[in-house]
């Protein structure tokens, strides 16, 4: 049997991830068997496991997707002249424009990490990566002079961490919940702690994270 271009081989990873992420999301981490995603993929047991040997190992796949995915838009907030404007944009592609099987996904996969220490090391990996990534760009901001001398950092991370999390959250288990129509008002609140000033980026002071 010929090998698979690799592109081809992409393209049926994607797809069998995409179908991975509707059965967890519909039925849970633990309902949802392996025939099922195959099912859902359209393709056959052995295509699965050629790519994943077991569910783990599928959490491990979305998780890594969505590491990538999240270190993409944050490079397009990192270089935004509007930090406010661009954090606002990041937070309507999370909470309203991506369909909400994905955030139900999310509620899953914590869930699973309460009992589950791998599934609950990926998570943490994930939530490394955006601390880290608006820390240093919450530490850059203040060395600029664009967010108060007297910030602390320490405090303000933990604020937008809860805020953050809490929408997302309840955006994910409450299908009456319109974040749209407070994401203005959880924009306003992070504005206020962070200062006016920080909301238009000075071109000429600004460089990417880990550059400065």
């Amino acid at each position: 049997m010929p090998r698979l271009k690799p592109e081809t081989q992409a393209a049926r990873r994607t797809s069998i991830l995409d179908a991975a992420e509707k059965c967890f999301a519909a039925s849970g981490f633990h309902a949802t068997s392996m025939q099922d995603i195959c099912k859902t993929a359209g393709v056959s047991p052995g295509a699965v496991y050629g790519y994943f040997k077991s569910k783990e190992e599928l959490i491990e796949g979305i998780c890594e997707r969505n590491r990538r995915e999240f270190a993409e838009r944050f490079a397009a907030l990192d270089t935004a002249p509007d930090f406010l404007a661009a954090l606002a944009t990041l937070a309507e592609q999370y909470l309203i424009e991506e369909p909400r099987e994905k955030r139900v996904l999310c509620v899953e996969i914590g869930a699973e990490a309460c009992r589950n220490a791998t599934v609950a090391e990926l998570m943490r990996s994930i939530d490394e990566l955006v601390d880290q990534s608006f820390r240093r760009l919450f530490e850059r901001l203040k060395a600029q002079g664009r967010i108060p001398a007297e910030t602390d950092i320490d405090a303000l991370m933990r604020i937008f961490t809860l805020l953050g999390d809490g929408l997302f959250w309840r955006q994910a288990v409450d299908s009456q919940f319109d974040a749209k129509q407070h994401l203005d008002a959880v924009i306003s609140v992070i504005g206020s702690m962070i200062g006016p000033q920080a909301a238009v980026v000075d071109q000429s002071r600004h460089a990417p994270v880990g550059q400065d």
